[in-house]
């Protein structure tokens, strides 16, 4: 019967502890996606700042289950401390209750030995014959009738009075068994209530060294708050530093992006020249079919890293969370370090940029696509850990072209990608071949 009732339980218990569960995973989750998000509108900032601003982030990000876990510390004392309470009553209660049958057992003792004595002394007069006269000595020793009546009336009424004496002590017998038998009960009682209450302070101790270490760390937590704060103001007045580099080093790439899409403005035109004279080649070729326009797959372009793609930082303008913003020309993607990344569609490395020197970008990888579809694309991959091409190299759409990372100003794996159309940075989100997965 126990082993069922166990079970029963067991069972019970466990939709909670798997919903008690999920809500953890989702809250490490949670946590995950915020320090993604902090970590991706940071980039490009110095490091030091970013490293004060993010652990002033995480700190505050403790207060809340810290003082939750004060106040379940703190609400877990309270209950101990009631429940002591609780058992005090009950102890001296029960002690009350002893003392009161302690005195009773007494006073029962001193009635019962009186009793005892009076029966004493009945039995040994009537052993020694002193007791009242019978019937017929009445009858006869008596004058007149009436003295007979008044004789045998008085013995009735010493013979209840025995009766009742004797009555009186076998009740007093009863009475001081049974209180015999809750005093017992009650000691045994006052016994348990003392060891329970032994136990419980014991317990209230535990629970109130818990609420002081609860208490303990989370004022650590806010006077780390306090000199974290102090970091991160004193490594604020390189911010604006932070900015104009960023500013500078996206002017750089932007004037790469220039110089690659003139080379391709010229190779198209002169394939348009081609095209041209070959059309008219063959229009003097009587019965010559026209050469048939080259056709574009909307998915000629691929992410870098197999889909479904998750942003932890979309494209777009930025506003960084103490002030100012910048244009982000790519979108970050989840990528753990180490993971490869490919060329998102077939070209020529137009550019290998190592990190040292490379500011924000870090190791940085430039891709000419030529022209597709009448217009100029390049895709930049920054970030990585390592190559695995070179400048000149032709490369297709699949092949490893580095690994994840996080050189430059930044302080995670993720994957920045931009897609430069035409000199100008768009969404490549935006792309058909890209499916999107928010983290």
């Amino acid at each position: 019967m126990l082993a069922v009732s166990g079970a029963t339980m067991v069972t019970a218990s466990a939709p909670a502890f798997a919903d008690e569960r999920s809500d953890l995973v989702e809250q490490q989750q949670e946590q995950k996606r915020e320090k993604e998000r902090l970590q991706s509108e940071l980039e490009g900032i110095d490091v030091s700042l970013q490293d004060a601003y993010l652990k002033l982030e995480e700190t505050r990000g403790k207060i809340p289950e810290a003082e939750a876990a004060v106040a379940s510390a703190q609400n877990e004392l309270a209950a101990a401390v009631r429940e002591a309470e609780a058992n005090r009553a009950l102890l001296d209660a029960a002690q009350g209750e002893l003392a009161g049958i302690k005195d009773a057992i007494a006073e029962n003792v001193a009635n019962a030995d009186a009793t005892r004595k009076s029966l004493g002394e009945l039995a040994r007069a009537t052993y020694r014959g002193d007791t009242m006269p019978s019937t017929m000595e009445m009858l006869v020793g008596s004058a007149t009738a009436e003295d007979f009546a008044n004789a045998y009336r008085a013995q009735a009424a010493v013979s209840r009075s025995h009766a009742s004496s004797l009555n009186e002590f076998q009740q007093r017998a009863a009475q001081s068994k049974n209180r015999e038998a809750r005093q017992s009960a009650v000691e045994t009682q006052i016994q348990d209530l003392k060891n329970k209450a032994d136990a419980l302070v014991e317990t209230q101790t535990v629970k109130k060294n818990e609420a002081d270490a609860r208490k303990a760390e989370l004022l650590e937590l806010e006077s780390s708050i306090v000199a974290q704060s102090e970091e991160f103001e004193a490594k604020k007045t390189d911010y604006q530093s932070s900015l104009q580099n960023i500013e500078a080093e996206g002017e750089k790439t932007a004037q790469r992006i220039a110089a690659i899409d003139e080379e391709n403005r010229r190779k198209k035109e002169a394939a348009e020249r081609a095209a041209r004279e070959a059309a008219e080649r063959a229009r003097q070729r009587p019965g010559a079919p026209a050469p048939a326009p080259a056709q574009v797959s909307a998915s000629w372009i691929q992410p870098p890293v197999p889909a479904p793609v998750y942003v932890t930082s979309p494209w777009g303008m930025r506003v960084y969370p103490f002030g100012g913003t910048w244009m982000h020309n790519g979108v970050d993607l989840r990528s753990r370090c180490g993971e490869p990344q490919t060329a998102p569609a077939d070209g020529v490395v137009s550019d290998v940029v190592p990190a040292a020197g490379n500011g924000t970008h870090g190791n940085q990888i430039f891709i000419n696509h030529g022209v597709v579809g009448g217009n100029s694309y390049v895709t930049v991959t920054n970030h990585l850990s390592a190559f695995n091409v070179s400048r000149g190299q032709s490369v297709s759409k699949g092949q490893v072209i580095g690994w994840t990372g996080q050189t430059g100003r930044v302080t995670g794996c993720h994957v920045h990608f931009e897609v430069w159309q035409n000199g100008r940075v768009i969404d490549p989100m935006g792309l058909s071949s890209f499916t999107r997965r928010w983290s």
